[in-house]
């Protein structure tokens, strides 16, 4: 099994003795199946402003890797303004590493510890919290080779994806459901894409480190987000009918903790997913 580290490198609301904020190396493993625990590996360290370097951030991984007793298969992060000085001590300790925003369980971590750790230090100053700053880019059109034959907004009873580990899959992505509070009828919505050419496609998606799927009603456009900051438009909806559809689409994407799913198939008459991901919207900051 793939080993993925997610890793933030980041100034949190605690000032050190002489008034300056904290800076925190968080890694937390991610398990690509729903049923795992939600507490697998996890590593902490508190560094000062003037340590804010990629040979602290290289010593902070090689504490890390001591400590888990073996590297990490590839390392993902999502802070864009930190690409640079990660890159290097991934790059330089012969990590692969990625630009990614499918970092739910540090997303999860970060929360705990925002409560059980952050409020309850001594330097503890809960002022505004920096986040990424860094404008959207624009969406990207699908290459025409990549699109569906067509497309269809469902949606699975969340205790349904319990059983994900036995779905025939070829591409694809979940990540440990513990820890997500949500009653067992919760809608999860989804949008799956139906495509004579589902692998392809599904092995192109699979490249792409999806993110989630958001509908901008402004622009009455479906959207794909992947990676750092990449934006695909699956589709224009000019029909009010779809844009209806949508909208309910964000709204039980909502209800459900931002949880939802994007599928590939042939067909529906399919006994198999060409792909299948489990997303999360998440507010990172």
């Amino acid at each position: 099994m793939t080993r993925i580290w997610e890793l933030d490198f980041y100034s949190r609301p605690i000032l050190d003795e002489a008034g300056k904020k904290l800076w925190e190396v968080a890694i937390a493993e991610t398990v690509t199946t729903v049923e795992a625990p939600a507490v697998t590996f996890r590593y902490a360290d508190f560094v000062t402003g003037d340590q804010v370097n990629s040979v602290t951030l290289q010593d902070a991984l090689k504490s890390a890797i001591a400590e888990a007793g073996t590297p990490p298969d590839r390392i993902r992060y999502f802070r864009r303004p930190m690409n640079n000085m990660i890159r290097k001590a991934c790059t330089d300790l012969g990590l692969p590493c990625q630009l990614s925003r499918r970092t739910v369980s540090l997303h999860n971590w970060l929360e705990e510890r925002r409560q059980q750790v952050y409020a309850t230090h001594p330097g503890y100053n809960p002022g505004p919290v920096a986040g990424v700053q860094m404008p959207d880019e624009a969406p990207q059109p699908l290459p025409d080779a990549l699109r569906g034959d067509r497309w269809a907004f469902v949606d699975l009873p969340f205790a349904a994806l319990a059983e994900h580990g036995e779905w025939g899959i070829d591409f694809g992505e979940a990540f440990p459901l513990a820890g997500i509070d949500l009653p067992d009828e919760t809608p999860i919505p989804g949008l799956i894409i139906f495509a004579s050419r589902a692998m392809p496609i599904a092995a192109w998606l699979s490249g792409l480190e999806p993110a989630w799927l958001t509908y901008d009603s402004p622009a009455k456009q479906l959207l794909l987000e992947t990676g750092g900051s990449e934006r695909w438009t699956l589709a224009a909806l000019n029909v009010p009918a779809l844009q209806q559809e949508a909208t309910q689409f964000n709204a039980a994407k909502q209800a459900a903790k931002g949880l939802h799913f994007l599928a590939v198939q042939v067909d529906p008459n399919s006994d198999r997913f060409a792909g299948f991901w489990l997303l999360r919207e998440l507010p990172l900051g």
